[in-house]
């Protein structure tokens, strides 16, 4: 459904029971940084955001194709996510020079509560837990939960 809205991308097979929407050429991901653009990240991803935009300008302006573009893209990859693998490290050693400062995240709330909806739609779960219990009268433990999952930078 949100490759139909947006129009772009292709669904991909990740792993064995999973899937995974991607949108790779630069045509298409205009499309990606117009709807972000108009509608604004309001967690931790804000700043990877941020840094993606930079790096999708220098290759749309085909800056990427010297030296110093390669460096820059290089750079913000080190700041974005989980940063360089071992081998862009081996192969830039000098990475640290390039390296961007991450833009910072401050949290300023939440502007509509359908927000909540949309986020939960992709990281939320209800689910039901049923464990032993040594006070239960049937020895067992029933607990209804509802959470969201995510990493320690969007407590």
């Amino acid at each position: 459904k949100i490759q139909s809205f947006l129009g772009v991308g292709k669904i991909h097979k990740h792993g064995k029971n999973s899937v995974q929407y991607r949108v790779e050429s630069i045509k298409d991901l205009q499309v990606i940084v117009d709807h972000f653009d108009k509608y604004s990240l309001i967690s931790a991803k804000a700043p990877d955001y941020i840094l993606f935009k930079k790096a999708f300008n220098i290759i749309k302006l085909q800056e990427h194709l010297t030296q110093e573009g390669l460096l820059k893209l290089i750079g913000i990859k080190a700041s974005l996510n989980l940063g360089l693998t071992p081998g862009l490290k081996e192969a830039f050693p000098d990475w640290k020079k390039v390296q961007f400062n991450r833009p910072e995240f401050i949290f300023k709330g939440i502007p509509d509560p359908n927000w909540i909806a949309g986020f939960s739609s992709g990281d939320g779960s209800f689910n039901i837990k049923i464990s032993s219990s040594t006070t239960s009268k049937l020895g067992s433990r029933v607990q209804l939960r509802f959470s969201i999952g995510l990493n320690i930078r969007e407590k």
